[in-house]
């Protein structure tokens, strides 16, 4: 191993000689303690996951797993929660044998197999759809709100909408036993769902639903969707989105299992907002990017994505998407994650088309490339190419692994706030960009950038508190890098970073740097140490890496004092500092974007 070189913060910490990437970064088994150790450290956030998972860990569909427990429902309107409703008046349908009918209000029609329930103005309906058909549909009418209760009912519609509700009050979807929805590859209808609904659908019961959509969407609802717990739904579209919401989407909870793989689709898909609250979901999305023809410019495919705010307070989410451009998480305007687990993962390669070329592996310069050209994977995406957004995290157990070129872990096109949780980052690409200011003042942080920065502002860097840990690739790329025309403001935290170099410039700090060449090793430990007292012990990712530019800065460090540091089994004297030299600034933040 390297000897480390001490190097104090008045003189330049490039390293431009260091080995190139391949030979650094390796995963490794080391497991994570949780914490420092030393006097003066404690962290509020509870780790649940361990650093060895993050270049590793995999997603795939569960819908056998108990459901995890979330927090408080949340509903478009207190009245649609189920509980605040009655529904008396019981109307039984059996699809493989649907009978003609007119009572208490109701009206049944049978047309073959094609069903239609119309109960106009009566209140409190109650329909009980049992029985299958392999060629049939069920078409709900009414002005008021109504509970469908699907009993081991099979719905195959080969040419329109399975299940089509073409009311617009309140659809209160309750599931019991077991029951199938599916349409077929073409249709006389040109619907937009194999299940379909112009009001609000709110899901609820203990039973489970498949559907198949192979004509469009798979379940599509023209107003707000709602998932209560308890539910149990599988959702799969090969020719559009999985789940489409024409308004807000609240997950309370349920499992909810949804594949997608047509060209730019998007598993969960809101027009407004989504709010998390509890449930587990759960996207697999082997969807390539596509050249959209009426916008004229790329789309790519999203585990969950939104056009408005991403909110999640609670239960768990799965997002894996392969194919090229894909994302897990995106939000077009703001994102806000408080609670809850989440997992993302991305493989697939850099997606470009001009309206005639496509490549979806692309490996060129696209710094002289228009935009609308290109899409570019990402684990999270908050706000657009043209609407900057505002992410804050303030909870939750957060990992995110990436694959890919131009594949970043976390991206806001805003700002970028953490003020809590864990966030776990391994990504081919920056592994945290924000394009304004980015604030870390609580929680613990861990980023690791194979191939380019692992922290990287084009705003102001405030370093405010919580555990940060950030290791970028060689060369130019940097553990912590700051546009050049932008500063690094340190106010507290733990902070850890090494990569090729540091590209910061110091506006102000209120504690100690050290900065020093020297190799860390998978799993191992960074420690900073005051005679025989340990003040700090710093656990590191799945990642090695020899003869880095290091950047230690902790509270108990005061300038000008000296310091014992060991790192990769060495042990060496430091200074502490207060300034940077102007050696350790440069560069435009770390690459493309």
């Amino acid at each position: 191993m390297a000897a480390i070189i001490l190097m104090v913060t008045t003189v330049s910490c490039s390293s431009d000689d260091l080995p190139g990437i391949d030979d650094r970064f390796f995963p490794g088994n080391g497991d994570f303690p949780t914490g420092g150790s030393g006097s003066g450290t404690s962290f509020e956030e509870t780790i649940t996951s361990t650093y060895n998972e993050m270049s590793s860990f995999d997603i795939s569909l569960d819908k056998t797993s108990a459901e995890p427990a979330g927090v408080t429902a949340t509903y478009p309107e207190e009245s649609d929660r189920f509980s605040n409703n009655t529904f008396g008046t019981v109307v039984n349908i059996d699809m493989s044998a649907p009978v003609a009918s007119s009572e208490n209000g109701v009206s049944i029609t049978v047309s073959g197999n094609d069903v239609t329930a119309n109960h106009g103005s009566t209140a409190g309906v109650h329909y009980i759809v049992t029985g299958t058909t392999s060629d049939g549909s069920l078409t709900i009418e009414g002005k008021t709100d109504f509970e469908l209760e699907l009993s081991d009912a099979g719905i195959t519609s080969t040419r329109s909408t399975a299940l089509d509700i073409q009311s617009k009050m309140k659809a209160f979807v309750v599931l019991s036993g077991s029951n199938t929805l599916a349409d077929g590859t073409s249709a006389d209808d040109g619907h937009k769902g194999a299940m379909y609904a112009k009001g609000k659908l709110i899901f609820n019961g203990s039973g489970s639903l498949e559907v198949i959509g192979s004509y469009a969407n798979g379940i599509h609802g023209k107003g707000n969707i709602v998932f209560d717990p308890g539910v149990n739904v599988y959702v799969k579209s090969t020719a559009k989105h999985g789940i489409k919401a024409g308004d807000n989407l609240h997950i309370n909870g349920g499992i909810l299992n949804v594949e997608v793989s047509a060209p730019g689709s998007k598993g969960v898909n809101g027009d407004v907002d989504i709010i998390i609250n509890g449930g587990r979901t759960t996207v697999i999305s082997t969807a390539n990017g596509t050249w959209d023809t009426d916008d004229l410019e790329t789309k790519a495919s999203a585990g969950i994505a939104c056009d408005g705010n991403f909110t999640m307070d609670g239960g768990e989410i799965y997002l894996k998407s392969t194919g090229s451009g894909g994302k897990g998480l995106k939000a077009d305007w703001e994102g806000y994650i408080n609670g809850g687990k989440v997992r993302i993962i991305t493989t697939g390669g850099l997606y470009y088309c001009n309206g005639s070329t496509e490549n979806h592996n692309y490996t060129g310069d696209t710094d002289r490339i228009d935009d609308a050209y290109t899409s570019s994977p990402k684990g999270i995406k908050i706000g657009t190419k043209n609407e900057h957004g505002v992410l804050e995290i303030t909870g939750g157990d957060i990992m995110v692994r990436t694959a890919g070129n131009n594949a970043e872990g976390i991206e806001s096109k805003g700002t970028l706030d953490i003020s809590g949780g864990t966030v776990l980052i391994y990504a081919h690409d920056d592994a945290i960009n924000s394009s304004g200011d980015l604030t870390i003042s609580g929680g613990t942080v861990v980023a690791v950038g194979t191939n380019n920065d692992a922290i990287d502002s084009n705003g102001n860097m405030y370093f405010k508190g919580g555990e940060i840990i950030g290791i970028g690739a060689g060369g130019a790329e940097s553990g912590i890098d700051i546009d050049e025309s932008h500063s690094l403001y340190i106010s507290g935290g733990y902070i850890f970073g090494i990569g090729g170099r540091i590209d910061a410039r110091l506006g102000s700090t209120s504690q100690g740097i050290i900065c020093t060449t020297g190799s860390v090793t998978a799993g191992g430990t960074v420690s900073v140490l005051s005679g025989s007292s340990t003040l700090h012990t710093f656990n590191m990712p799945p990642v090695s890496y020899s003869n880095g530019t290091m950047l230690i800065s902790i509270p108990e460090l005061a300038s000008g004092s000296g310091y014992t540091v060991t790192a990769g089994g060495l042990s060496f004297e430091a200074s502490a500092s207060s300034t940077l030299s102007s050696g350790m600034g440069g560069d435009p933040g770390g690459g493309r974007r």
